[in-house]
């Protein structure tokens, strides 16, 4: 099933789209009104399914399981791509010219225009023809896969485009599922089955789903051809977590929801098969709905261009009106010997209808100067970006982490000068600074704090206090594991049953191992078992249940069971099954968790986990003292930068409970509202609440992030922490990570304050709601007044602004925006806590729109895809939260500190290096064009062209093609060590000091005296030069040593422009020059019937020719010499200083290769070049990646030394192996 893989990464959008993701913004929606979700509006009513009956469900003409990804077929290949190409306002623009060239007014033959346009409309065309190919591969991969059908009660094997929705099938062990499917039977116990949904987002975590009791007996053939349902559900969409639907089964109604379904695309893992009915086909079922892409980004340094093209072809408009005035003025009768007009058909020329003149001479000129606007320039930008990414960025050693085996990624090639003008930075907490390893560390109970342990923060809290703090040593009988750094001798090894209150420590640890959806995997045995569970907190809180003697090691949909010590008496074990009766699950509104479960006895209990704010809320009345002192603590723990959950139960009656479990029913079979009706059917049992406790986990700050941090800030960045996490937790994070510090005046606006919670106990929601937005509005006021008097004062103290969501939300209102956007600028870094994912992808877009600042996001989960979307350059960081962060990215790396690489060393060179490029591209066919229009003035006006067809043609595409290519992949102005240490150097690029209208101007006057200069000295040579006849020379002998000089000089041009010069600048340049000469020499003998023919060799036998050559370009590139000499002398940059402090000292590495400070091991070398390695089955083998000799072979082929296996020893026997040092990084 490889080809699903391939097939599934070309259907999602390529580098940009994230197919599998539900969380994206509408970049085009306002600040005010952005969307989250794209999910798509059902058509009306519902699809009915006839389950195992083909002909009742023919006459609803549903579509088949056959897809397409391709986006042309035989037909439509050639009108379509020709279509796609000329939205492209510079291709329609030279086919206009080209159009234009045919007819009788041009005065350059077809071929001149025709010939490039031809050639990058075929590059264009062969690029999308091979990209189709290859999906329409992957296509009939996928199509012609077989899976087994039920048919006359066995099972017959067909292709899976042939399935029908309704078909009974089967899936086995790591088969994919063909189509969108209800779970009917497994093979194991309690019809459960395992699913693995990477391909849909990422996650490799395993998934449970399970089937409906009533059809658990249909596994068999037999059994299952009577299975006779008719399913009523929602209709065909794109939201992969949501289902809802009923199955009428035996004339009971069953619902249905998102955990009996099995999606296209989703594999099936640890069963030996399943039995499912088919509900979606084709381009119907969810992942396919999915299959759209993204909105490209596109970055300023392009739409800067788009307007320089718009100068461009201004200033082109004003030649040719220059040039058509001129020569309606110029034609006349007195010059009736020139006949100009003497065939009477044509009008260009005749001075009696000088306005005809005007207008067909405009047309004449404007072929005669569109080369003004460079056709190659953007298949040029586009190379050097796809060889930026590619070879560049992916093959940094310095952004590649040894531990998880990850390189960095460029996931799109169009955003790599945008790397190098990022002035804000929106940043995720959990899993980007921190580790995203969670430990479970502290926890009260009943007001009883436990764990000795001092967090990172703590002690830097302390250090900022002056106090000096030591961690505390563990003690002997500590455990260790992954996810329980714990040490508290009161509650290990059944000590709680001491305690004052030890059947609350039984109901928290019952809470932590029944209250979750973690599946265990393994034998069920404690050091065996492992836990597959959908987050790192749910996983470590089960974790430290086990280390407490409540054990987690089994669970069916109905039942839990946990092997518990020390309950009946002290090293007394037994196993504790727990009916689970219902589930409230976790959403990021309820914030909260909540189980019913049945006891062995009978007893009905409630368990519920969540958020302090949800959870207080539902508290049952009294015991005041106990809310006071366990709020106390968990402040304690926030302050010590500790994730906190609040731990609640309640005790059910029979009656009751079966009372609200009908309409939980109800509200779990309803087809219309489902989740909303869930949620308020859990708001009647998720009340009276007893609190018992809350828990405490560390999440430890990843390596290097505070000297990252401190690195982009004086780079003059700005970076914003966007978390979930409390005020308290997240300050504390921000003094770590040294984002903010006592030497900053802080502005909090929180609404944890007494006055708002003494509203709030009034329970009036509009009067709380009237309040909050007061006191906001207040506060950012007043923030404001005070921040601009600090600003315009002497003092220049930094400013920081800290906000909690809840006010956040206020703030964003319309009326109160225009404030906070204001205040947050004017601060240095800003802190927003108890953001929802829709608050970050508001708060990013405000700055990016509202303040029209370059913005980055990064993060790396799924509530983060809607940030990373909404900012200019989104990064993904590849972490322990699944892949739909990096699926929505456009770059991914490993860890927050290799932003520091990204953006100050890749992101800058980028951005300085393209602007070059283009800056070149406008000079040197602005200085072609204006050597054509001097000479418009000695051929009055008529539009004669200055140069032959095929110089003008091959003037971009060859003779100064390559230099600027080179220009743009290796030109750097300092190494990649002097940009970190220098961090200051990246403000140029946030001020676009390289691409801005003062640059173009500059570039513009240069042309201007550079093509006089030409143009004037091969115009005297006319009446100067003579041939070795003593002739003098004609006009083609002339245009031959001007296009020479002009060849030389924009050449020789672009080396000055450079600060590096390698070998590779220089064979280039020289060999654009040579390709001239070599051209020219060939030409000039092989068109006889031509102006050109052998005039280079008649210019080779006049000394004046050499002289030209040589003298011609030094004068024209002496105004650069001097005014760039001027420059760096008494107006120097930032990086010419830096170049000249450290000028003596040699390169770390050869000229032009990127300087990587390489601190890996040999061993980790070997790691990192096995990452690149290709992820494809061996032809050699026939087996996958670890199969014998696979590594070594291809390890061989990247010239990595792998070690040798005996069985490969015989078969590489004959190879001669070389061994080389892992390639470094090229720039």
């Amino acid at each position: 099933m490889a080809g699903w893989r391939e097939a599934s990464g070309s259907r999602q959008g390529g580098d940009n789209a994230s197919a599998g993701t539900p969380l994206a913004v509408d970049r085009n929606a306002s600040m005010s009104t952005i969307r989250l979700g794209r999910v798509q509006p059902q058509a009306p009513g519902h699809r009915t399914v006839f389950c195992n009956d083909r002909d009742a469900n023919y006459l609803a003409k549903y579509k088949g399981n056959a897809v397409s990804t391709t986006k042309y077929n035989v037909a439509t290949f050639l009108p379509k791509g020709l279509y796609e190409q000329f939205r492209r306002v510079a291709n329609l623009y030279f086919l206009t010219i080209s159009c234009l060239s045919f007819t009788p007014v041009s005065p350059v033959s077809p071929i001149t225009n025709v010939i490039p346009l031809s050639l990058v409309l075929f590059v264009s065309l062969v690029k999308e023809a091979f990209e189709d190919w290859k999906r329409l591969q992957n296509d009939m991969t996928i199509n012609n896969s077989s899976v087994e059908i039920l048919q006359e009660q066995r099972w017959e094997s067909v292709p899976w485009k042939k399935l029908q929705v309704g078909d009974v099938v089967r899936v086995r062990q790591d088969g994919f599922f063909p189509a969108d499917l209800l779970l009917l039977a497994s093979t194991n116990p309690d019809g459960v089955c395992y699913t693995e949904t990477a391909n849909l987002d990422g996650e490799t975590n395993l998934k449970i789903r399970k089937a409906l009791e009533k059809t658990w007996d249909y596994v068999t053939p037999e059994k299952a051809s009577e299975f006779k349902g008719e399913i009523h559900c929602e209709q065909p969409n794109n939201s992969l977590y949501t289902f809802t639907g009923n199955l009428i089964l035996q004339k009971q109604t069953l619902p249905l929801g998102p955990n009996h379904i099995l999606l296209r695309g989703c594999s099936l893992r640890n069963t030996e098969y399943i039995v499912g009915t088919v509900i979606f086909t084709g381009h119907e079922t969810k992942v396919m709905m999915n299959a759209m892409n993204v909105p490209s980004k596109r970055s300023t340094l392009e739409r800067k261009l788009d307007k320089v093209i718009a100068t461009l072809f201004g200033v082109l408009l004003s030649m040719c009106l220059i040039g058509a005035i001129g020569s309606a003025v110029f034609v006349s009768n007195k010059y009736h010997y020139l006949e100009l007009w003497i065939n009477g058909d044509s009008q260009q020329f005749n001075p009696n209808n000088r306005f005809v003149v005007f207008v067909l001479s405009i047309f004449t000129l404007i072929t005669l100067y569109s080369p003004i606007i460079p056709i190659s320039l953007y298949v040029s930008i586009e190379m050097i970006k796809f060889i930026q990414s590619t070879k560049f960025i992916n093959n940094d050693l310095r952004m590649y982490h040894h531990e998880t085996n990850t390189p960095a990624l460029a996931r799109t090639s169009n955003l790599n000068e945008e790397l190098g003008q990022v002035e804000y930075i929106f940043s995720d907490k959990t899993g980007t600074l921190t580790r995203n390893l969670m430990e479970f560390f502290k926890c009260s109970i009943s007001g009883e704090t436990y764990g000795t342990g001092v967090t990172e923060i703590e002690i830097g809290a302390a250090k900022r206090n002056g106090v000096n703090v030591k961690e505390v040593e563990k003690s002997s009988h500590a455990i260790r594991e992954k996810g329980f750094n714990f040490d508290d001798a009161r509650l290990m090894h059944g000590a709680w049953r001491n305690e004052p209150n030890p059947d609350m420590c039984k109901e928290f640890f019952r809470c932590l191992a029944i209250c979750h959806t973690v599946l265990p995997e393994g034998e069920e045995t404690p050091e065996k078992l492992r836990y597959q569970a959908a987050s790192p907190d749910e996983a470590a809180l089960v974790t430290a249940a086990k280390n407490f003697g409540f054990f987690f090691y089994r669970r069916t949909p109905t039942m839990i069971y946990v092997r518990e010590s020390h309950v009946e008496k002290m090293g007394k074990v037994q196993d504790a099954a727990y009916e689970i009766l219902n589930i409230l699950e976790f959403n990021s509104t309820r914030k909260r968790q909540s189980v019913v479960c049945r006891y062995g006895d009978g007893r009905l209990v409630l368990y519920c986990k969540g958020a302090d704010t949800v959870v207080y809320e539902r508290l049952v009345g009294g015991n005041d003292e106990l809310k006071k002192i366990s709020r106390e603590q968990l402040e304690q723990y926030g302050e010590a930068g500790l994730r906190t959950l609040c731990l609640a139960y309640r005790d059910l009656s029979p009656d009751m409970y079966e009372s609200w479990n009908e309409k939980f029913i109800q509200a779990k079979s309803s087809l219309r509202d489902r989740e909303r009706k869930l949620d308020e059917v859990a708001e009647l049992i998720e009340k009276d609440l007893t609190l018992i406790g809350c828990t405490a986990i560390e999440d430890k700050l990843q390596e290097g992030v505070p000297a990252c941090i401190e690195t982009l800030s004086r780079a003059g960045i700005k970076i914003w922490v966007l978390t979930g996490d409390k005020l308290e937790t997240a300050i504390n994070i921000a003094y770590a990570c040294k984002l903010i510090n006592n030497d900053m005046k802080q502005f909090v606006i929180s609404s944890e304050t007494d006055e708002i919670r003494d509203v709030e106990n009034r329970g009036d929601q509009v009067e709380i709601a009237q309040f909050i937005r007061e006191t906001v509005k207040n506060d950012l006021h007043k923030y404001h007044e005070e921040a601009q008097s600090i600003i315009h004062g002497s003092s220049g103290q930094k400013l920081s602004l800290l906000i909690d969501g809840k006010c956040l939300m206020y703030a964003l209102d319309p009326s109160l925006r225009s404030t906070l956007l204001s205040l947050s600028l004017s601060c240095s870094s800003v802190v927003c806590c108890r953001v929802s994912p829709l608050q970050k992808a508001q708060v990013t877009r405000l700055v990016r729109k509202g303040a029209n600042k370059i913005t980055l996001s990064i993060g790396d989960g799924a509530n983060d895809v809607g940030m990373i979307q909404a900012a200019h350059v989104g990064v993904g960081i590849s972490g322990l939260e699944g892949m739909q962060a990096v699926m929505a990215s456009d770059f991914a790396i490993a860890q927050f500190r290799f932003l520091t690489d990204l953006l100050l060393v890749h992101g800058r060179w980028s951005y300085l290096r393209l602007c070059k490029v283009v800056s070149y591209f406008f000079y040197k066919n602005l200085t072609f064009t204006l050597t054509q229009f001097w000479y418009t003035f000695h051929t009055g006006y008529s539009g004669q062209r200055f140069y032959d067809d095929w110089f003008q043609s091959l003037y971009n595409v060859i003779f100064t093609a390559l230099p600027v290519i080179i220009v743009g992949l290796l030109d750097k102005d300092v190494s990649a060590s002097l940009s970190k240490k220098y961090p200051q150097l990246y403000k140029e690029g946030i001020d676009n000091a390289y691409f801005n209208w003062k640059v173009v101007g500059t570039l513009a006057c240069f042309s201007v005296y550079q093509s006089v200069i030409v143009y004037n000295f091969a115009v005297a040579s006319s009446t100067t030069g003579l041939t070795s006849a003593g002739k003098m020379l004609g006009l083609w002998d002339i245009s031959t040593a001007a296009f020479t000089c002009l060849v030389i000089t924009v050449n020789l041009r672009l080396l000055m422009m450079c600060n590096t010069v390698t070998r590779w600048h220089s064979i280039s340049v020289g060999g654009s020059i040579l390709a001239w000469f070599i051209f020219i020499f060939i030409y000039a003998v092989v068109f006889v019937n031509k102006g050109t023919y052998f005039t280079i060799y008649v210019l080779l036998g006049t000394a004046y020719f050499y002289l030209v050559i040589v003298l011609v370009p030094i004068v024209a590139l002496l105004g650069d010499f001097l005014y760039q000499g001027v420059q760096r002398w008494f107006y120097p940059r930032d990086y010419q200083i830096v170049q000249e402090i450290h000028r003596h000292e040699p390169e770390a590495v050869g000229a032009g290769l990127l300087a990587v400070g390489n601190q890996l091991t040999p061993e980790e070398e070997r790691r990192y070049a096995f990452a690149l390695l290709p992820r494809e089955r061996s032809k050699h083998t026939g087996f996958a990646f670890d199969s014998p000799g696979y590594e070594s072979f291809f390890a061989s082929q990247q010239g990595v030394t792998a070690p040798q296996k005996p069985w490969d020893v015989i078969r590489r026997a004959s190879m001669r192996q070389k061994t080389k040092s892992p390639r470094a990084s090229q720039s």
